[in-house]
């Protein structure tokens, strides 16, 4: 295994992002309200996707992602006619917003410590790019398309960061609920 001073920039960065210590206080702030609210009971199970047999987060978070990139494709290549598709596209996104945003934080709520740790940065990244999709929404809404598309821009640049910290949680530590009767069949088994 490669050491960790050996592994690329951005592995670095998360490894050093899971240990930081300063991240624990607001974690605890938010712990408890989180898991009260998105990861008990009944509630928690159904946002955690357990009757999915996987995490229902990273499906939710195509939808607003998909529809967002789509609102970006058209105001890149559709034209001024395109201007009221893109918006309604922007707005679809913001509507998925919430309910991914319930999946993740119940998901969160029954992460080891240092997945906490990036969760907390992975959301808080994301709900800027909400914002600014919503601000871009806003000014498309008051006529300003321009405006609305340079917001749509740096949304993408912003979101693109919260996915990769969520790829993180997803891929790098196996943040996410799984039904039992997938243990032991992995790709390695026939």
């Amino acid at each position: 295994m490669n050491a960790p001073e050996k592994a690329p920039l951005l592995v670095r960065w998360m490894l050093q992002l899971e240990q930081s210590k300063a991240l624990d206080t607001p974690v605890r702030a938010f712990e408890p309200k989180v898991r009260s609210i998105f990861g008990s009971g009944a509630r928690g199970s159904v946002l955690r996707g357990d009757w999915l047999g996987h995490s229902l987060h990273p499906v939710l978070t195509d939808i607003a992602l998909g529809t967002w990139t789509s609102a970006s494709l058209l105001d890149l290549t559709g034209g001024p006619q395109s201007s009221a598709a893109a918006q309604r596209l922007v707005g679809a996104g913001l509507l998925a917003a919430g309910p991914t945003a319930w999946t993740g934080w119940a998901e969160w709520s029954a992460a080891a410590p240092n997945a906490k740790r990036v969760g907390l940065v992975h959301a808080a990244t994301n709900g800027a790019a909400i914002s600014i999709y919503a601000a871009s929404w806003i000014a498309r809404r008051r006529g300003r398309h321009t405006s609305g598309v340079r917001l749509a821009v740096a949304g993408a640049a912003i979101s693109t960061v919260g996915g990769y910290l969520g790829g993180h949680l997803a891929q790098g530590r196996k943040v996410g609920s799984r039904h039992s009767a997938f243990d032991g069949n992995d790709r390695n088994h026939a």
